[in-house]
């Protein structure tokens, strides 16, 4: 029978269209791209604050560079300078003509300043202009005496040199080297000409020692209209942590109305701290919530923890427990916990956060001993899951495993002979199920060989699988086989030229072969063991499931061939491989359920990585089964930089029987100050929206506004949801509404 044409459907066509049109060269006029976040990052981290588009505080006109920073005030002498000086009795000074009165970092001038020596103490007036490492101000008048070291000023506009913190008083003090007080306030991170937004106070104290400001009698106004008022208010002067009110949290659930979140931080020591969170649900009730952070030389961790008392809708208390703990022990031993769980599989859908980017439906949790040496490592240690979708049966919880440990050696014997074993013990748990102990066991010898351009590595070992089972007919069914493999490449390399640059290009050819008699594994039960996705890597492997409760038969050779290009500095710009799988025997070991395969090939496997520019990046990766003569596995990932903090998204995901998606997402910038966002996760099998979102932002020099819109599917059974996220961020000061950015740098690529 003639063999069809293989014909891509055309919406794998549309996909690749789309992809190489994104990928396409941009405007010349587009910005270099960004390095802190390389195409490809799972998860951008989130940017320092940016000031950018900031102009020049007028005040920095006067700064003066090169003041001494280090040195102790009252030691330093002071230096006076001026165009001409008076004295009626040789104590007393009238200073005028472009005065300058220096000690260590301050320097105050003006155009007439009034001296005491014996005193100390000096009036300036008239174009007056201080500075110092902290502070830099002007003023109509300043009066003060250099021993004690203290000014007062009148009518003053100010600048905090650490941050770009600054805003107008009726009067100032500097009270020493690192505090300041400010009477009948403003402040604000906004250029002065043009105030967004501004904090007005009856009176502000900073200490740059600590970078805590403290404010009395606040109001907050944007464009001048006052939106929010509190008695008193600790914020950050130069952007280090501190205790105090964050800013507010809140929003509209469909399951729980409005809700209000206050935290306040507690900056408790160096090395810990912890947040209060009072919480109200206008159709629930009161809800109390908190985290604690903790460093120390051999731990590090944190407890996240919601409780409410009695919830009006349910009748009954909710609360949610999340803590993190990794600890080292000495001697190569270390500790390591995850604990989550919740009062109900109801708790996300009443409480969850509409920024969650997908439903949470298993809670997994896990405490572990680890301990490794020179040849050995080793682990003990439990796991636990609790279904958190009412939707889901409880048959889709997986097993507990408790305890589980597991015990590794890699110990070198003669030459290049290495002996092995991998070995784990578990005990699975679960009510109104088969549960029992397992056993498994897998010592190899191997003996790796290699030189600069060839490696062979071929290793014979047996796995043994042993149980003992609970309420079974067959309480302690086993297995035992022999598993045997060959695994060797060849490496060439060439020099090449290519778009105008140099390259190396590589030729790696590679074969794997594979033995494993077929035993019949039909008595042995199923806790953990799954098929393991088909991939590239996949056919280099003694398995194809996960778990110890099936291992395969096998009589199988892989041939595959990679070829890469290397740049000058020896990074990867394009990476291509192909491979197959020929069986000589047939794959009779599977899982209850499903069909025994006679197949003399497997899938071909194909995968394309390129990034031969910082601004865009190519992944394919195609699956073209020849015994059923149709493509399997499609997937096409393409990412743009567009104008530096801009970046486009384009991804096609295709898995016969499973999946079939779009899903594109973008920060498009339209000019330096505003940006479209978007995301549209399609289901072409199942013929409806997954996810979409659409929203805009707005960042200015001082302040930046996020609106998001999302429709997304909420849990396993398919219902979905609507939510609109806002979000308020003044700059230096904090965020009011929901974190939308940290949001979006989930739901994005590559946001920034």
């Amino acid at each position: 029978m003639p063999r069809r044409p293989v014909v891509l459907p055309p919406r794998r066509l549309l996909a690749l269209a789309v992809a190489l049109a994104a990928a396409a060269p941009l405007h010349a006029a587009d910005l270099a791209a960004r390095t802190d976040c390389p195409l490809g990052s799972i998860l951008c981290p989130k940017p320092a604050l940016d000031y950018s588009q900031c102009p020049v505080n007028p005040l920095m006109a006067d700064y003066v560079q090169g003041l001494p920073a280090a040195g102790d005030r009252a030691d330093a002498p002071t230096d006076i300078r001026a165009a001409r000086s008076d004295s009626s009795n040789g104590s007393e000074y009238t200073l005028t003509g472009n005065v300058a009165l220096q000690r260590l970092d301050q320097l105050l001038r003006a155009d007439r300043i009034d001296y005491d020596r014996d005193s100390t103490a000096y009036a300036a007036s008239g174009n007056v202009r201080y500075q110092d490492h902290a502070l830099l101000l002007r003023a109509s008048s300043v009066r003060g005496t250099t021993t004690p070291d203290r000014a007062a000023a009148r009518n003053v506009q100010y600048l905090l040199l650490a941050a770009h913190g600054n805003g107008t008083a009726q009067a100032a003090e500097v009270l020493d080297r690192e505090r300041s007080a400010y009477t009948d306030a403003i402040y604000s991170t906004c250029d002065p000409r043009h105030r967004l937004w501004e904090m007005s106070a009856r009176r502000i104290d900073i200490d740059s020692a600590t970078g805590i400001g403290r404010a009395r009698d606040v109001s907050m106004r944007i464009k001048g209209v006052p939106f929010f008022w509190w008695p008193y208010l600790r914020f950050p002067a130069n952007g280090q942590r501190m205790s105090g009110l964050l800013a507010p949290s809140f929003g509209v659930s469909g399951h729980s109305g409005f809700f209000l979140r206050l935290p306040y931080y507690l900056n408790l020591a160096p090395n810990y701290d912890a947040t209060v969170i009072p919480q109200i649900y206008g159709s629930r009730g009161a809800m109390l919530g908190g985290q604690f952070r903790y460093l120390t030389a051999s731990s590090n961790g944190t407890i996240n923890a919601d409780y409410m008392a009695h919830d009006r809708v349910t009748g009954g208390r909710r609360w949610s427990l999340q803590t993190q703990d990794s600890t080292a022990l000495g001697n190569g031993w270390s500790f390591s916990a995850d604990i989550n769980r919740v009062s109900d599989s109801r708790y996300f859908e009443d409480f969850g956060n509409s920024l969650t980017l997908a439903a949470t439906s298993l809670l997994g949790s896990s405490a572990y001993l680890y301990g490794s040496g020179s040849w050995w490592n080793a682990s003990l240690g439990i796991d636990t899951f609790q279904l958190t979708d009412p939707t889901l049966p409880y048959a889709a919880l997986p097993y507990a495993r408790l305890p589980r440990a597991t015990f590794n050696a890699d110990l070198p014997l003669a030459g290049p002979l290495e002996f092995g074993l991998r070995s784990e013990a578990v005990a699975f748990r679960k009510r109104n199920a088969l549960q029992g102990d397992r056993l498994d066991l897998y010592p190899y010898l191997a003996l790796p060989l290699q030189g600069a351009a060839w490696f062979v590595r071929p290793e014979l070992g047996y796995r043994y699988t042993t149980y003992q089972l609970q309420q079974s007919a067959n309480s302690s069914p086993d297995r035992g086989l022999p598993i045997g493999s060959v695994d060797a490449g060849l490496v060439f390399d060439r020099d090449v030229h290519l778009f105008g640059n140099d390259y190396t290009q590589t030729l790696e050819p590679q074969a794997y072969y594979l033995y494993v008699p077929y035993r019949n594994q039909n008595n042995l039960p199923v806790f953990d063991t799954q098929p393991l996705t088909f991939d590239y890597w996949q056919m280099f492997s003694s398995n194809t499931y996960s778990g110890a409760d099936r291992q395969i038969n096998a009589d199988n050779l892989t041939l595959a061939l990679t070829s890469r290009l290397l740049d000058a500095g020896g990074v990867e710009r394009l990476s291509a491989s192909l491979g197959e799988i020929l069986y000589f025997t047939p794959q009779r070991v599977t899982l209850p359920g499903m069909p025994a395969t006679d197949y003399s090939r497997s899938s071909y496997v194909g995968t394309l990585s390129v990034a031969l520019s910082p601004d865009w990046r190519l992944d394919v990766a195609q699956q073209y089964d020849p015994n059923a003569q149709r493509m399997t596995v499609s997937t096409v990932g393409v990412q743009r930089r567009i104008g530096g903090d801009g970046v486009f998204n384009f991804a096609y995901r295709y898995r016969r029987g499973l999946l079939d998606q779009y899903d594109v997402s973008a920060l498009w910038p339209l000019s330096p100050s505003w940006s479209l966002v978007g995301r549209w996760n399609y289901s072409l099998r199942d013929r409806r929206t997954l996810e979409s979102l659409a929203g805009v932002e707005w960042d200015s020099c001082c302040m930046a506004v996020r609106v998001v819109a999302r429709h997304y599917v909420r849990d396993y059974a398919g219902d979905t949801t609507n939510a609109i996220m806002f979000e308020v961020e003044f700059k230096g000061l904090g965020d009011v509404g929901q974190k939308t950015g940290d949001f979006l740098r989930r739901a994005i690529l590559g946001y920034q």
